[in-house]
């Protein structure tokens, strides 16, 4: 079942990385950081994130020991 999350998470990152609405907006975040600049930080942020629970609950255990065997 926790794969199927992530990978639907995956999905769903992949389609908001495509950023067109903040094209054109001139806002500043904090007071100096382009709209989209901070778009993008905050999507490396949840993609780090969900890299982690990839390694957390989906990562393939049986592989990593099949390959640690003599």
């Amino acid at each position: 079942m926790s794969k199927i999350i992530i990978w639907s998470l995956f999905v769903v990152l992949f389609f908001m990385h495509q950023d067109f609405w903040w094209w054109n907006d001139s806002e500043l975040v904090f007071g100096f950081m382009p709209m989209g600049l901070a778009y993008h930080a905050g999507f490396s942020i949840a993609c780090s994130i969900l890299g982690w629970l990839a390694i957390r609950f989906a990562w393939p255990h049986d592989l990593e020991a099949f390959a640690e065997e003599k």
